[in-house]
């Protein structure tokens, strides 16, 4: 009976410690990712943790949505960790309480699941872990805000955590962040007895890329160079004019448009327009899908 009395005191006695311990911090800080695991929220472990702690009268954040206090003064904060001793045949998990240097604040009793479905384990031992909080009266007492402040990068920083559920979830919170000058809702979270929803609507980057316009280009320009001995002579015609080489032969036909020295030409082969440049005539077309320029030698 002493040793079971004796016992009990010890028990009370730790419970009293680690009870004002928690009290000197402000935040628990829950990281999205946990080192166990190698997905974000794996099994729901995250969002299943911050609830919990939420219910049990904690202000809980996420790692990366840390609120400007805690983020210039890292210390008023106690980062959770869990530690997963699982096997083959039992999960195994304990919740521990690290301060801004690295040092354990508080460890849970370890939570046991013989459950064979991931979900369901994890969920059955991190409640069971969580049991160690059952006692708690958590009152933020303001002690850590004496503490030297301290900035923190977290390595394992999560842009965006797409919709999850935990089962048996009994509060609603929400956060929104000012941008711009204004409130304008970033993160959203629900959590009701079956469904618990966050979402982070923060802008990410995007892979669409603007299209430039395109500019027309006279890279692919062909100038063929005149032909001295190659001389058209213009012969009126109602619409314009035919050239005919020394033969005679018609060599070409341009009609008149609404601009002067401006023609549109035709030959048996060619389609294009003929017009006057520094002096010199230019018969213009197209010959596969390059423009080309050529110089033509007329007499008017």
């Amino acid at each position: 009976m002493k040793t079971i009395i004796a016992l009990l005191f010890v028990c009370i006695g730790y419970s009293a410690y680690a009870q004002t311990n928690l009290n000197d911090y402000k935040y628990i800080i829950v990281p999205k990712k946990f080192n166990s695991f190698k997905e974000t929220n794996e099994f729901q472990t995250s969002t299943l943790i911050k609830y919990l702690f939420n219910g049990k009268g904690f202000n809980v954040v996420y790692d990366d949505a840390l609120p400007n206090d805690l983020n210039t003064n890292r210390c008023l904060g106690l980062l959770t960790s869990l530690q997963d001793d699982s096997n083959l045949f039992t999960t195994k998990t304990i919740i521990v309480l690290k301060d801004c240097n690295g040092n354990i604040v508080f460890t849970s009793m370890e939570g046991t699941s013989k459950a064979k479905q991931f979900k369901a384990a994890y969920t059955e031992s991190i409640r069971e872990a969580m049991r160690s909080f059952n006692d708690s009266e958590y009152a933020y007492n303001g002690k850590s805000e004496n503490n030297e402040e301290v900035t923190v990068s977290f390595r394992n920083d999560v842009k965006k955590l797409d919709e999850v559920k935990v089962d048996e979830i009994s509060n609603v919170e929400s956060a929104k962040v000012k941008e711009n000058g204004g409130d304008s809702k970033i993160v959203s979270e629900e959590a009701t007895a079956t469904t618990q929803y966050y979402k982070d609507n923060s802008p990410v980057e995007s892979n669409i890329k603007k299209v430039e316009k395109e500019t027309t280009s006279f890279k692919k320009v062909e100038l063929k160079k005149l032909n001295v001995k190659d001389i058209w002579y213009a012969q009126a015609t109602n619409v314009g004019f035919q050239l005919v080489d020394s033969t005679p032969k018609v060599r070409m036909n341009i009609l008149k448009s609404s601009v002067d020295n401006i023609f549109m030409g035709k030959t048996d082969t060619k389609n294009g327009i003929v017009y006057k440049k520094e002096g010199n005539w230019i018969f213009e077309y197209y010959e596969n899908d390059k423009l080309v320029q050529e110089e033509l030698n007329i007499k008017f």
